[in-house]
């Protein structure tokens, strides 16, 4: 079975190639024009497993804001088309992942239905022309276009970097853990679909 996706998304606001396999060596590339962003999308890739590697031309002229909401609606959509009917997946996965003073939960369910409980109140902050108010944008984007309930709680932290670093590696952690196979055959739900219908 090969879990991997390729996927073009072209508005007028931006023009992104994804290409993302889920059962790779977490060698992943990103080139957002957001230094920060890059930096988190490549996190997300190496911390998950997978070979993510992500174009992204946008108006960033106007702001950030359209790259990484576009993003995330770009990955979700390819981790959609990679994961296919979903069968064999282990579905749940939660874990704490610390950076320093910083402590992110997140705790995911691949269910078929979008559902975001986003509890990071990250002090505002512009790292490296990443904007830190588009972290829950991104998160929303993501599981919208993923079809996937995510919940993620600050437990702890000071630091803009640290929480939001923090936060890309536990969702990739959980991503990676709710992706892999068990060795089960189907799907892992009584209705027998997690297509959320």
């Amino acid at each position: 079975m090969t879990r991997t996706a390729s996927v073009t998304r072209t508005t007028k606001e931006t023009d992104i190639t994804v290409e993302l396999n889920l059962d790779g060596d977490g060698a992943s590339t990103s080139d957002t024009g957001i230094a920060f962003f890059d930096h988190m999308l490549e996190q997300l890739g190496k911390h998950a497993g997978w070979n993510l590697d992500i174009t992204c031309k946008g108006d960033l002229q106007v702001d950030g804001h359209h790259t990484v909401e576009d993003c995330g609606i770009a990955i979700g959509t390819a981790l959609t088309e990679a994961l296919g009917d979903k069968a064999g997946v282990r579905r749940f996965a939660s874990i704490t992942v610390p950076l320093d003073e910083a402590a992110v939960e997140v705790s995911l369910d691949l269910a078929g239905r979008n559902f975001v409980v986003h509890e990071v109140p990250v002090p505002y902050e512009t790292i490296d022309g990443f904007d830190t108010g588009l972290l829950e944008d991104f998160v929303r984007a993501f599981a919208q276009a993923a079809n996937m309930t995510i919940h993620v709680h600050l437990r702890s932290g000071r630091s803009p970097h640290h929480i939001c670093e923090a936060e890309f590696k536990a969702m990739a952690k959980a991503l990676g853990d709710a992706c892999g196979l068990t060795g089960r055959d189907g799907v892992p739900s009584t209705k027998g679909t997690l297509s959320g219908t």
